[in-house]
């Protein structure tokens, strides 16, 4: 007897089988199209199609039973009586229908995002998120969005209506509470297996990378660069020779009173001696929340904000041709305590795992002597900061270490600049009782949106804006350092401000100079004598000049350098963003993109800088080369990590 095709499915995840089908056909048929476009390129026989396939199936069903755990969970649980009801039969054909749809958009973006990078998601996928207003409208320029979108509809209705009788027949399934829990358990195992076991290595079997590419999942991919918050150097940018980047690289380190330790390629340990007597003197170095040079009088701001900070520009080291590394926070916090450029993907400081054991500044004082310390108005998880820093020679204070009491006015993103410097104040008078010197690294908070602060402190209302931020933050920093100036370590203290990134970073060209403009003062009344300092040099090069100035020899892994004593035939900056990677030196810029792409920008200082592509790497852009593969080459493989080695 013919099984009857109109019987009720036995089990309501009948419909997550469905799906999974659907799914499937849709990730296979993306493959295919792509192996067919790029055939040729892919050079493709019998053997790879077929691993290709079955990779390719097994990360589909992976990233399937991560999809479905949710769904799963309300098959689960759901009672009979809401199962059959009218309610729960339109959330489940809406939540199909959505599926059906989210398949189509994904295959397209798929095939589009190949078009331009000619591999699956990865990390500038998640860039697209991280700069949403610029992609979409970049994407609006580009594409026939709406065309495209009106054609994935047109094909997601034929789809549903071929399930549509079969979620009605799912929708009459009765299914006792223990059956329903065992299909709930593997689809649960196999998200949690595919969770232990299954990575990116699955997919590197062949020396084609075209070929490893189609063996993937695209939206897997997607998650997974989130994990890593990398990409791969060596697949997307421009290379040179390995002897010849380590070569260069060294060239570029190197200074007078340097020794290299190791030989072999990029092995950039090297010995500083700076000469005098060593001077344990205190840092305070406070890191600005978004603070840009423009914002400052001195820089020629009219708007009178910054008094303090202009006054102070006036009594101290101000360094007015400094540059961020970078546009986010963490940039800032990387370049200025790793002292190395900033490598592709998410900043180091975010990459779970990776992010420990570093050659930093904090390892370096704390060799020395140091209590150092980490102090952040918010909480420290945020961005992974307290893995960070806890990691790599310091201790953390940040707002969930704070009572409550303790703080006279919190916002989102953390306590107020005041209740901040109130900790930092209070740290080190905990140090200099103790004897012992401190390195205090605050990270601040107020001058963020929604830009809210104490009330009674500036005379523009708290909320307003970021004019009304800028102010306060100025009001704050003066206000500490009034109070500073009344303890007893203040004498012997370095005041190190400076900004971890400029207000805002999007421009008409790739990595707009003017937005990497930041100001940095070194401020020791007893210590060091006022002067302009016009140097170029960029955040990585704050801490060896920091340890310069304290006369400190010290075993160094630092990209940076000592910004006195820097020709000017080496003065630089580098600076960056999640893609493309910049060597700035007055009048060009060469700049590194994806799909091994090489940008010159002449004349970058200007508005609008003359941009052109170069077909091979000129001598300029070897050297950018040099510096972020070398960078690249020595996070990945550890050369930079702490060690408790002597001197020879």
């Amino acid at each position: 007897m013919k099984p009857d095709s109109t019987a009720v499915p036995a089990s309501r995840f009948s419909l997550a089988i469905y799906l999974l089908f659907t799914s499937a056909l849709y990730f296979t048929l993306t493959r295919l199209a792509l192996m067919a476009w790029f055939s040729a390129e892919a050079n493709l026989g019998l053997a790879d199609i077929v691993q290709i396939m079955l990779r390719g199936w097994t990360y589909d069903l992976v990233f399937y039973a991560y999809l479905a755990l949710l769904p799963s969970l309300y098959l689960l649980l759901m009672p009979e009586r809401w199962w059959h009801s009218r309610v729960n039969a339109w959330l489940v054909h809406a939540m199909v229908f959505i599926s059906i749809y989210g398949l189509g958009f994904i295959a397209v973006a798929e095939w589009l995002f190949w078009e331009e990078f000619s591999v699956r998601f990865n990390f500038i996928a998640v860039d697209y998120l991280v700069y949403r207003r610029e992609v979409t409208d970049n994407i609006n320029e580009s594409y026939p969005l709406p065309l495209l979108l009106s054609g994935i509809l047109i094909v997601s209705i034929p789809v549903y209506v071929f399930l549509r009788p079969r979620l009605k027949k799912v929708l009459q399934t009765r299914e006792s509470f223990s059956h329903r829990l065992a299909m709930f358990i593997v689809v649960a195992l196999t998200a949690t297996a595919g969770i232990a076991l299954l990575d990116q290595d699955l997919r590197q079997f062949s020396g084609n990378n075209y070929q490893n590419e189609l063996a993937g999942n695209g939206p897997y991919q997607f998650f997974a660069a989130f994990r890593n918050n990398e990409l791969d150097y060596e697949q997307f940018y421009a290379t040179i020779d390995d002897l010849e980047a380590s070569r260069r690289l060294k060239d570029e380190v190197r200074e007078s009173n340097s020794q290299f330790v190791k030989k072999g390629p990029y092995q950039i340990l090297r010995h500083i001696d700076n000469p005098g007597e060593e001077k344990h003197l205190n840092i305070m170095l406070i890191t600005v929340e978004s603070l840009s040079a423009r914002y400052l009088g001195v820089f020629g701001h009219r708007k009178h904000r910054t008094p303090n900070l202009d006054k102070l520009a006036q009594e101290s080291l101000f360094f007015t041709n400094f540059y961020a590394t970078g546009t986010r926070t963490t940039r800032g916090l990387e370049a200025i305590t790793l002292s190395i450029p900033p490598t592709p993907g998410r900043s180091i400081v975010k990459r779970l795992g990776h992010e420990s054991n570093m050659w930093s500044l904090g390892n370096v004082l704390a060799e020395k002597g140091y209590d150092v310390r980490f102090l952040y108005g918010g909480r420290g998880y945020f961005d992974n900061m307290n893995a960070f820093f806890s990691g790599n020679g310091y201790q953390v204070i940040d707002q969930s270490s704070v009572p409550d009491e303790d703080m006279i006015f919190t916002n989102a993103w953390g306590m107020s600049d005041e209740d901040l410097y109130r900790q930092a104040i209070k740290a080190a008078d905990k140090s200099w009782a103790a004897g012992r010197p401190f390195l205090q690294q605050i990270m601040t908070t107020s001058n963020h949106r929604p830009y809210t602060y104490p009330n009674g402190r500036i005379d523009t209302p708290s909320g307003t804006g970021r004019g009304g931020a800028v102010k306060y933050t100025d009001w704050a920093i003066g206000d500490f350092l009034s109070k500073a100036r009344k303890k007893p370590w203040f004498k012997d203290t370095l005041f190190v401000i400076v900004a971890d990134h400029c207000a805002s970073s999007a421009g008409k060209v790739d990595l707009p100079l003017k937005k990497y403009h930041i100001p940095l003062f070194i401020y020791a009344p007893e210590h060091l004598e006022p002067a302009r300092v016009e140097k170029l040099s960029s955040q990585i090069d704050l801490a060896p000049t920091l340890l310069a100035l304290l006369n400190m020899d010290y075993d160094s892994m630092f990209f940076g350098r000592n910004i006195f004593t820097t020709p000017v035939s080496k003065e630089r900056a580098l600076i960056g963003n999640y893609q493309k990677l910049g060597l700035y030196q007055p009048g060009r810029m060469s700049i590194l993109a994806p799909k091994k792409e090489i940008i010159l920008q002449k004349n970058p200082e200007s508005d609008n800088p003359q941009v052109s592509v170069l077909q091979e790497p000129d001598d300029f852009s070897r050297k950018n080369i040099a510096y972020y593969q070398g960078a690249n080459h020595i996070y990945k493989h550890g050369l930079n990590a702490w060690k408790q080695s002597p001197s020879p």
